[in-house]
This record gives structure tokens, sequence and C-alpha cells, in this order.
């Protein structure tokens, strides 16, 4: 094969078309006709004389030759584009860019304030776009579409980069008058109403079952490794909703240290150490390889790292 003589285009169809697995959304993703996709999946066929995609009863399926193909074109698409981005200084006082950043209720409210500050003192006319984990997936960050993701990560793509943003630990709250922190212990905390907060991930999540104690998370395994079990009366995954109901209610909360940070000054806080030893939380930013090395994502990931330490 001459590969003088093959389209570029190709390649990109081909990317789209193995990620989507379906011929009507490639092209949307590529903003072309169908009859146009179409086309290019036949020339597809054509070229690589395999039919790249296979009509299965889970719908299209990648042919093995495809398969093997696919992160060979990812990172050739990948680098290429890397090495087209535009290499001008970022001019941050006269800028207009929107950055688009998905960010967990946990680090919007702990980071994006003091982020936003910044951002007023140097860049006035930069935008902000925040969106929450529900709203985009990791497809999203791949693509670029999405400037960075903070969160809590448990997986990530390997093409993805990746900064600890800071680590944190657990504390509980509740309401000073809550008779459970007069004798503060171990069983005190089991026998306490709890609200459970979770992280959240990418994508619209499913009910909570009080059962399943792998996903509950580090609380309920380690106590479930201590042969106790605590009550959980609420589930809920905004951190911020669980500190005011845990208030109200005199119930028990378990939230990282730094989302206490805005309930200091409540007259009837009592914020207590864990009486049992829990790992901390790793805050992550991430973001696509195509953005590496662009002027103003390199400048917006310093100063959030600026941020985030001072």
């Amino acid at each position: 094969m001459n590969i003088s003589k093959i389209d570029l285009n190709l390649l990109i169809y081909l990317d789209v078309l193995l990620r989507e697995q379906n011929v009507t959304r490639a092209a949307q993703q590529l903003g072309i006709t169908q009859p146009a996709m179409s086309n290019g999946l036949k020339r597809l066929r054509e070229l690589l004389n395999d039919p790249v995609l296979v009509r299965t009863s889970d719908g299209m399926s990648p042919t093995e030759k495809a398969r093997r193909l696919q992160p060979t074109v990812r990172r050739i698409l990948l680098d290429l584009e890397e090495a087209l981005q535009p290499t001008d200084p970022f001019d941050a006082a006269r800028s207009e860019r929107v950055f688009r950043i998905m960010a967990s209720d946990y680090a919007a409210s702990t980071l994006l304030p003091k982020l936003l500050s910044r951002l007023q003192e140097l860049a006035p006319n930069v935008t902000l776009d925040v969106m929450t984990p529900s709203d985009v997936t990791f497809h999203d960050v791949e693509e670029g579409k999405i400037d960075m993701a903070i969160n809590r990560f448990d997986d990530l793509p390997l093409s993805f980069h990746q900064k600890v943003i800071w680590s944190d630990s657990f504390v509980c709250l509740t309401h000073k008058e809550n008779p459970v922190i007069e004798n503060w212990n171990i069983d005190a905390y089991c026998n306490a109403q709890h609200i459970w907060v979770s992280k959240t991930g990418f994508g619209v999540g499913l009910g909570m079952d009080p059962t399943d104690i792998q996903k509950l998370g580090w609380v309920d395994e380690k106590l479930e490794e201590m042969g106790k079990k605590r009550e959980i009366r609420v589930f809920t995954r905004n951190y911020h909703v669980a500190i005011q109901l845990a208030l109200a209610k005199k119930m028990l909360v378990t939230v990282p240290r730094r989302a206490t940070a805005h309930y200091l000054h409540e007259p009837n806080i009592a914020i207590l150490e864990p009486p049992l030893d829990l790992p901390e939380i790793k805050l992550d930013m991430i973001w696509s390889p195509l953005l590496h090395h662009d002027a103003s994502h390199i400048w917006l990931r310093r100063l959030i790292n600026e941020v985030a330490t001072s």
C-alpha cells in the first residue's frame, strides 16, 4: 500500500467509526451527512480489504483487524493534533477564552472560588463554564471538548494527563447538641444516624443499595473489616446538601475536611476526628493530550496549581 495515496480524512473516519460503532452517530460527531459517512466506510473497506464494522446481535461491531488498528490510529491522530497546536503565547489579560471545567461539587466549592478570584485579577474577560460529572464523559475530555476534569478518579484512560491537586483527610460533622458527641467512640459512631455522600464519577449514577458494602466505599468497607456497621438513613451525591442536613437533623456525616471550610463559623457545628482510620482523599485534575501543549491550557493548569497550593 502506498501511504502517500491515503486520504487522512479516512483515518479520522475510522477513528470515529470504531469509537461510536454506529454510522449515524459517527456522522453527527464529524458534522457530516450520513451518506458521506457511509461512503467513507465504503472507502475504508476498499482500502483495508476488510469489512471494518459488521452487524451482530449487539449492533455494529469492529472486526479483529479494525480492533488491532484502533489504538494505532488514535495515537497517530493525537500526535498530529498535538503537533499542529498553535504556539503563540497566551495573553491572559486580553483573552476572552471560555474554559470548560468539569468539577465535582467538592472541587467546585473548595477550589473554584479561589480560582475565580485569581481569574478576575489576571484574566477579567475569561469565562468559566463549570459542568457536573453527569454532564460529560471520558470521551468528551479525550476529544478536548472539556478543558479539564477535576474530581476523584479510580481508573483513567492511559492517554490522559493527570496531576494531583491536593490530598485531604476526612472529618465527622454534626450538630453540637447531637448526643453522639458525649461519648465519642467507634460504637457511638456506628449507632448514630448517618448521611452518606458519595464521590461523583462520570455519567448518570444509579440508586444505592445499603447492603452493597463495596459500592458504599471506604468508610463502610473499613467498618466491615472491624466487624461493625453504621446506620445510613440518607444517601446524597452533594457534600453541602449532606452537611446542611446533618446540621438541621442532628445526624452525622463523614466528609473531606476542606468541604467544611464554609461552615467553621456556624455556631451549632461540631467537627470530630473519625474514630476509625480512613485513607486520604486525592483531588485530581485530568486533561486531554490534545490540549497538553496549548498555551492557554498550560497557563490555566499552572494557575490552578498555584491556587491549590496557596
